[in-house]
């Protein structure tokens, strides 16, 4: 499960185009940054994708992708011009491809490298789904089949594509626009592939033409019930349309921490309850609560500049958004992470902590994101003073300050011996889930 959400150059406050996105997997499906460099390849060449090797192309675009470890594509990223893209697992009718195939993660990967602009990105995706479909296993540790939405965005424009089996719709995003997990394309769109309509007329999910609606005809009820994407969606939208106009690049980090009304609860805490999803993903006990914000990403574009604001880490409410330009490169974050805990792997690292933090989030989450948020309003003030020659040296400063942080407060929590305040199916769960990795 995902949410991803776009503020075109009309909604933000700075004209900018401001992109946020989290990705929610498996508890132990640690997320990798990379940054791939501009590549040139021989005419036959073919590259390798998670589960199929396709045809390459003769140049690919520098990119900047957060991906699950063990996957080729990426759950999002950006481009060297400034073309991000973000996916999302969508439920429907169609039956799912479950051979060998691409996979959502792959065509943005694809698309990235491939494409100068958000409708060339929309061009690749689309071309490379008529071609090829979409199937085969997306789950870490349990066989998991979807099909796929992408929001993709670059300095000027913003779309949604949503896809059902080959089938599609796209809709232009103006003003603000947010996905979640499931289809939100009606009877409106700008794009759509040729047998879209045709198809749900001949499966008797419409009567015709005038009947058609894309969310109701294609929806598969059950799965996007349980995936509580109507809630989540709603929330982002809402707070979207809520600073129409004023929206910042702190606005969308915000609302990538959102648990919605339990904020306003100072005594809530994540390891309450079986049931429930929020923006800011915390996995729990069942099959429902499975899943976890494992990387976030807020892409803040304008013509003069292109900042991607990473955690790199999970849980956006126990994170720093750090800066990171393609001019700059990523700093040093040690070994890849894999399967099991690596406490030299960044991600791994504040993996032991935010699990350390489950033991009493609602007494320490307040004082350390007092601590958080300062950090990051300093990194934002700092910015313009930011020479590109410099922009290495800041981004592994503030990666620093985000190991030093978890490090203060790990040992806060740590003296205070902070144990038996989550409930034991909570604790049974992450017990679970440590084990298997070894922490």
């Amino acid at each position: 499960m995902c949410d991803t959400f776009v503020a075109t150059p009309e909604a933000t406050a700075d004209g900018s185009m401001i992109f946020g996105k989290n990705s929610d997997r498996e508890p132990n499906e640690a997320h990798e940054l990379l940054l791939i460099p501009r590549g040139t390849h021989e005419p036959d060449a073919r590259v390798q994708c998670t589960y199929v090797d396709i045809p390459q192309v003769e140049e690919t675009h520098a990119v900047l992708l957060a991906r699950p470890y063990w996957i080729w594509g990426a759950e999002m990223g950006a481009n060297e011009h400034g073309v991000v893209i973000g996916n999302e697992a969508v439920f429907t009718k169609v039956p799912y491809e479950k051979g060998p195939g691409l996979i959502g993660m792959d065509f943005i990967r694809l698309a990235l490298e491939r494409s100068d602009s958000a409708e060339g990105a929309l061009s690749v995706i689309t071309g490379l789904l008529g071609e090829y479909g979409q199937g085969g296993n997306c789950g870490h540790d349990h066989k998991f089949y979807y099909h796929n939405s992408f929001l993709i965005a670059d300095l000027t424009s913003a779309w949604i594509l949503e896809t059902a089996g080959r089938e599609w719709a796209a809709r232009r995003v103006r003003g603000v626009g947010s996905i979640s997990n499931a289809i939100t394309i009606g009877r409106h769109w700008d794009l759509a592939s040729g047998g879209l309509v045709d198809q749900a007329i001949e499966r008797g999910w419409c009567r015709g033409h005038d009947d058609f609606d894309f969310a109701r005809c294609y929806s598969d009820f059950l799965y996007t019930t349980f995936s509580a994407a109507g809630a989540r969606q709603g929330c982002t939208a809402a707070a979207l349309q809520n600073r129409h106009g004023q929206i910042t690049a702190a606005d969308a980090m915000a609302l990538l921490r959102s648990h919605g009304e339990a904020d306003l609860d100072p005594t809530w805490t994540p390891t309450r309850g079986l049931i429930g999803a929020t923006v800011c993903m915390h996995a729990a006990f069942g099959p429902i609560r499975g899943s976890q914000t494992t990387g976030s990403m807020v892409a803040h574009l304008t013509p003069e500049q292109q900042t991607y604001w990473l955690t790199g880490t999970a849980a956006p409410c126990l994170s720093l958004f750090k800066p990171v330009w393609f001019d700059g490169g990523l700093p040093d974050l040690g070994p890849p992470p894999g399967k099991t805990y690596d406490e030299a792997a960044v991600w791994w690292r504040h993996e032991s902590f935010h699990r350390a933090m489950l033991r009493d989030y609602a007494g320490c989450r307040p004082g350390y994101a007092r601590e958080r948020d300062q950090l990051e309003a300093l990194y934002r003030s700092s910015l313009s003073r930011v020479e590109p020659e410099q922009r290495l040296q800041f981004s592994a400063r503030c990666f620093a300050d985000d190991a030093r942080l978890e490090t203060t407060w790990r040992e806060q929590i740590d003296r205070a011996a902070a144990r038996g305040r989550q409930g034991w199916l909570h604790r049974l769960a992450w017990r679970g889930w440590s084990r298997q990795a070894g922490l």
